[in-house]
């Protein structure tokens, strides 16, 4: 499985801006993919999920209400929406997939329980 995350980039706080993930390759293994972040010196943490067909969406505490994770129906693609970005948004931004039947706890998701890996796409929020 091959991950592609892009969209990043420079954006002022309260602006808007998406993210796109696309998949390639063994897209069958894929049980839900999802959105990470790791900001300047600190860990990364999960952001958002959706199930690989589209449902189930969940996101973190932290960030509820001003995103949205979404996939396109006819591409293997996923979506992040950013509503009202602060300067506490600015990371470098990972698309990941879990892969079937492999355990997680929903309730406490951590990067070890996704198997794939895109490289980030970096979005700075300037004031």
């Amino acid at each position: 499985v091959q991950l592609q995350a892009y969209g990043g980039g420079l954006v002022q706080a309260g602006d808007s801006l998406r993210l796109s993930c696309a998949a390639s390759g063994r897209t069958s293994m894929i049980y839900a993919w999802g959105w990470f972040r790791q900001a300047p010196g600190k860990e990364r943490e999960f952001v958002a999920k959706i199930s690989w067909s589209g449902g189930m969406p969940g996101y973190a505490d932290s960030v509820k209400g001003r995103l949205t994770v979404s996939r396109d129906g006819a591409e293997d693609t996923m979506y992040l929406q950013i509503k009202n970005l602060e300067l506490e948004d600015t990371a470098v931004y990972y698309c990941a997939a879990k892969r079937r039947y492999t355990p997680i706890n929903w309730t406490r998701v951590a990067p070890s329980d996704f198997q794939y890996w895109g490289r980030g796409t970096l979005v700075t929020v300037s004031s």
